[in-house]
């Protein structure tokens, strides 16, 4: 009698199970994809961040002429990503065109969360989606040539369109983002996806900046690791695996202006954010012109649908809300 119960229960409640589509709203998912995440330093302090640096602010056509210049990449640096899976490149923008980005997406916190996300609310990662829809300036960073050439050229590919945007704000106090690789959020029939990471501040170490493993193949490692939508199992096993094997992790400080890029197969993860500024981070993906959406998306695909409305599992991923971000 034991065993059959056992059984049932087992079918009623499987935790590798995310066959499922996602039936919640982006903010949602943020907070339950935090808790999959391993924390043993709550303990540590929480710690005064320097002073965002007082610069002159560009106005809006400065900014404008700058998100279209264009950024040379060299075959070293391309090289360097299709071999390690991210790079981390400076001076992408201005240091003024960074904090001008800051300021909007800051005011955008406060008007959905109805908080100060410097402030209030600690502990939690806000998440907004789509914000290019309804502000010209903020549709310049998200859709800008400058960042749509940078991701064609590490990926070689002739032309890239948006997957979404994602404005990710780690509020003081909160916790890791536990180990993933992004392959298993974006539905999407290619490995040709990459994502700009874009802190709208200088991100120390203690404020959490996104740390990668590599090289690429690093990923081999850890593919038959099942992931679970409940507990912290699978952030543990992917730690205990690159520990045992000495994978080489990249955790190193943001400069102000300076961008990230990773691959869809690239494993990454973010440390708690010990600092009382939040972590404010624009992050947009980008993919091969192409490309279609799997067969059978998953809940960790999250709303992927708000992202390519009246798009169909299989169909070709080019919905009105995925533009041609390069070339232009």
């Amino acid at each position: 009698m034991i065993k059959s119960n056992n059984n049932l229960n087992s079918k009623i409640f499987d935790a590798s199970d995310i066959s499922k589509p996602w039936d919640k709203d982006n903010q949602a998912w943020w907070d339950w994809y935090v808790t999959l995440a391993d924390n043993n330093d709550k303990k540590q302090k929480i710690i005064n961040a320097n002073p965002l640096p007082n610069i002159a602010i560009p106005n809006d056509d400065e900014v404008l002429s700058e998100l279209n210049e264009p950024y040379d990449l060299t075959n070293d640096q391309i090289k360097f990503f299709k071999k390690n899976g991210f790079i981390k490149l400076k001076k992408v923008f201005s240091p003024g065109t960074v904090l001008k980005l800051r300021a909007k997406l800051i005011s955008l916190l406060k008007y959905h969360f109805k908080v100060d996300p410097d402030k209030e609310a600690n502990d939690r990662f806000l998440s907004l989606e789509m914000i290019w829809l309804n502000n010209s300036l903020l549709r310049a960073y998200v859709l800008s040539p400058r960042l749509g050439q940078i991701s064609a050229n590490l990926l070689e590919v002739p032309a890239v369109r948006l997957y979404h945007d994602n404005v990710l704000a780690k509020q003081s106090g909160c916790g890791r983002t536990p180990w993933h690789f992004d392959d298993h959020h974006f539905p999407l029939d290619t490995n040709d996806v990459v994502t700009a990471w874009v802190p709208a501040q200088p991100t120390p170490i203690e404020m959490g900046p996104l740390s990668f493993a590599y090289p690429l193949d690093v990923h081999k490692l850890v593919n038959s690791v099942s992931f679970e939508k409940t507990g912290t199992r699978y952030d543990r096993e992917i730690t205990n695996i690159f520990s045992k094997n000495k994978v080489s992790i990249n955790e190193t400080p943001f400069e102000l202006g300076e961008v990230s890029f990773h691959h869809n197969l690239s494993f990454h993860t973010a440390s708690r954010n010990r600092t009382n500024l939040s972590r404010v981070v624009l992050a947009n993906t980008y993919y091969r012109d192409g490309a279609r959406v799997v067969n059978s998306p998953t809940m960790v695909s999250g709303d992927w649908q708000k992202f390519m409305p009246n798009v169909n599992p299989g169909d070709i991923a080019a919905s009105p809300l995925n533009p041609i971000c390069w070339p232009v």
